[in-house]
């Protein structure tokens, strides 16, 4: 049986290139699920990762029973990496959060309480520690995507999420994806969403993998995918079956 059927929070945590920061991650990620207020494991997936990140995150998965981690074949990008993660967890909700630290993994507590009413629960990044240019390049992004997908989310930006894992498995993916999942549950009937302010910390190791282009360039094109596909959506509910 899928070990993450045994939880009823997953939260995934895709690994690329992050050796530096792979020690401290272990530490707090730890530390929260001894604390949580669910019962909760971590699954690591490394996205191809070219430097020790995957043997740190084995070491940590031998030391620590509620770890768990898959490994792509080859670096196959953020959204790739997020939907193996979901693809393969069975729990009844999916968390999300980046390996770079810049977000607390005890505000998930905060986004738990409101995890029965939405579909999906996601933080904003409170007093955000990011350089003026990277937070215009944020700020035009956003309100390119809400022009587009009138989602109404503040930061779609912000890793700390909660989805519903019935709904995450319904989401349809393409590369880019983690920028629209608000719009995507909205897609889906009854899919709602949430945010609420979280904890965020500058960069202390490792290095950021965004740049002008994927920070803001590809999330314009990005947009046009979304309302392509948006438009084609197919939603069903089975009214009987024998099954």
């Amino acid at each position: 049986m899928n070990k993450t059927a045994n939880y009823e929070l997953t939260i995934i945590i895709p690994v690329y290139n992050e050796q530096d920061n792979m020690e401290r991650l272990e530490n707090t990620l730890s530390n929260y699920i001894k604390e949580s207020s669910v019962k909760c494991c971590a699954l690591f997936v490394n996205d191809g990762s070219k430097d020790d990140s995957l043997n740190l995150i084995k070491k940590a998965c031998n030391e620590n029973n509620d770890f768990l981690y898959i490994s792509l074949s080859k670096n196959s990008g953020l959204s790739a990496a997020m939907k193996a993660g979901i693809d393969v967890a069975e729990s009844k909700y999916l968390g999300y959060m980046d390996a770079d630290m810049q977000t607390d993994v005890r505000d998930f507590e905060t986004l738990l309480k409101y995890a029965q009413q939405y579909k999906l629960v996601m933080g904003i990044r409170a007093n955000r520690k990011d350089s003026a240019f990277k937070l215009m390049q944020s700020k035009i992004a956003n309100s390119f995507r809400r022009m587009m997908t009138h989602d109404g989310a503040t930061d779609t930006g912000c890793p700390l999420k909660i989805i519903h894992s019935d709904y995450a498995k319904r989401i349809p993916f393409f590369t880019g994806m983690h920028r629209f999942l608000p719009a995507l549950i909205k897609l889906q009937d009854g899919g709602t969403f949430y945010e609420v302010p979280v904890r965020h910390y500058p960069r202390e190791a490792g290095v950021s993998k965004y740049n002008l282009w994927n920070r803001l360039i590809s999330p314009f094109k990005d947009c046009f995918a979304f309302r392509w596909m948006a438009h084609r959506y197919i939603n069903y509910n089975i009214g009987d079956s024998n099954l």
